[in-house]
């Protein structure tokens, strides 16, 4: 089994501060070092001239060393307080996962 990838992408409810998006980002990062199995995580607004992100603004990625790792990282008490301070934030999300071949 190889690595895995878990996408989100995020649409913030209108008025969400900066400040507030700012301190969600840092607590989504700060699940490195805290969960087993994170390899890495990357964030960002969406930045693309396409015009097909469908209304979400940001998106962060997160790299597990296994299936295995993604599976423990779902009911993770530290995963938990994040999805907790993040859902009456956003307007939408979406979840995609894929193995790293």
């Amino acid at each position: 089994m190889g690595m895995v990838r878990h996408f989100v992408m995020c649409q913030f409810r209108e008025g969400t501060s900066q400040e507030t998006i700012d301190d969600l980002m840092k607590k989504i990062h700060g699940m490195k070092g805290q969960i087993p199995g994170i390899i890495d995580i990357e964030s960002g607004p969406h930045d693309s001239p396409e015009g097909m992100n469908q209304g979400y603004t940001h998106g962060f990625l997160v790299t597990f060393e296994s299936p295995e790792a993604r599976d423990a990282y779902l009911p993770h008490p530290k995963h938990e307080a994040v999805r907790q301070a993040l859902i009456p934030n956003i307007e939408s999300a979406c979840a995609f996962d894929y193995e790293v071949k």
